[in-house]
């Protein structure tokens, strides 16, 4: 007796309340995913150097000691390069008081002439209630405070995961045996994750150094943080600029008026948005072989889901959500040629994984046998 047979809309249903629910314990859980998912993506980056340092003799030991210790130093170097700018820009604004002084009469004077009489700016004045303008300033303390807990889990987990990086190999070897796809597909995530970071940072480092150089040219204060500021925006694929583009705007106005604002914003636009949103997608897009609208679709969701850090580490979730549940199905191959981008260096339109992770093209099946068998 053949068992029975579930019909598809069950399945269909079932599947998308578990995702919901999945979806809702992740974004409850964000303070502990995104750390986790940062550190185990850095450790992935700098893994290589790891095993390079043991074909080198070093011991597991010591090599692990190194690469934690060169971690954490990146880490300290840029968090006192924030901690400084941080306190020089609290030593620059109480200088721009009169000047914002001018600028609310200027708004004002051109409201007027726009027919927005004293009544109008009155009733604007009282919307912006000093609570609340407290309030928030008590809500981003309390989340640079969790920052901060962050932070000291995220060095927590580095130390941990980089002393586990040295038995990966003997594991997933040991995976293999049983499920060789498995092995495949993580190692394929971990393939496609680092070169998107090298793709990214190569992209970052050039828009950074770029635009701190006009930001200097043009005289704008801190313009080592705001570079700084581009090349960590930078990750966020497509509107990664537009966050980095409004404090150097805003000082510029501050600071040289509007001209210098304009100036500031068509700079961003030239080399910011053209290569950060124009070029990068293209080679991130070989890279890691995601259509741009997944990408795009991709930095919303995770973003809502885990927070700022999910606008950061959108790409490798993606790519590791893909990982476990298309890498890993032989079935699933009709999901990778609907969520890939056209590979541009294979013969078929689309690109998937074998067993051992390798990159093949993805054929359609001939007209006439169409429907019979599975798709690869």
């Amino acid at each position: 007796m053949s068992p029975p047979v579930v019909p598809r809309g069950l399945v269909v249903l079932l599947g998308t309340a578990s995702a919901v629910v999945v979806v809702a314990g992740l974004r409850a859980a964000a303070w502990l995913v995104a750390p986790a998912l940062l550190a185990l993506v850095i450790v992935i980056v700098v893994s290589p150097v790891h095993r390079w340092l043991r074909r080198r003799g070093l011991p597991a030991l010591l090599a692990t000691v190194i690469l934690v210790t060169v971690v954490y130093g990146v880490f300290l170097v840029f968090a006192a390069v924030l901690v400084a700018s941080l306190v020089r820009l609290a030593a620059l604004l109480p200088g721009y008081t009169e000047r914002v002084r001018v600028l609310a009469t200027e708004a004002a004077d051109r409201l007027h002439a726009w027919g927005v009489g004293p009544a109008q700016l009155g009733d604007l004045a009282r919307a912006a209630d000093p609570g609340k303008i407290l309030s928030s300033v008590g809500a981003l303390l309390g989340d640079l405070t969790a920052m901060t807990t962050s932070i000291v889990f995220l060095l927590a987990l580095l130390l941990f995961f980089s002393t586990e990086a040295s038995t990966i190999g003997a594991r997933l070897d040991a995976v293999e045996r049983v499920r060789p796809r498995i092995r495949g597909a993580l190692t394929g995530f971990a393939t496609k994750t680092r070169r998107f970071l090298a793709v990214t940072t190569v992209f970052g480092i050039v828009v950074a150094v770029l635009d701190t150089i006009v930001l200097l040219w043009l005289g704008i204060p801190l313009a080592v943080l705001w570079g700084l500021l581009s090349f960590v925006t930078n990750y966020i694929p497509n509107i990664g600029f537009i966050l980095g583009v409004v404090p150097p705007a805003l000082l510029g106005l501050l600071s040289g008026g509007w001209g210098t604002t304009l100036a500031v914003v068509l700079v961003y636009l030239v080399l910011n948005f053209v290569l950060q949103s124009l070029v990068q997608p293209r080679y991130v897009g070989d890279a890691v072989g995601l259509s741009t609208v997944l990408t795009f679709v991709s930095l919303v969701f995770w973003a809502w889901v885990l927070g700022p850090l999910g606008a950061l580490l959108a790409v490798p979730a993606t790519l590791l959500v893909l990982a476990v549940l298309v890498d890993i199905d032989p079935r699933a191959g009709w999901a990778a040629a609907l969520l890939r981008a056209p590979d541009r260096r294979e013969d078929g339109p689309f690109v998937t994984g074998d067993a051992r992770g390798r990159r093949r093209p993805l054929r359609w099946p001939a007209r006439g046998n169409r429907g019979k068998g599975r798709a690869p």
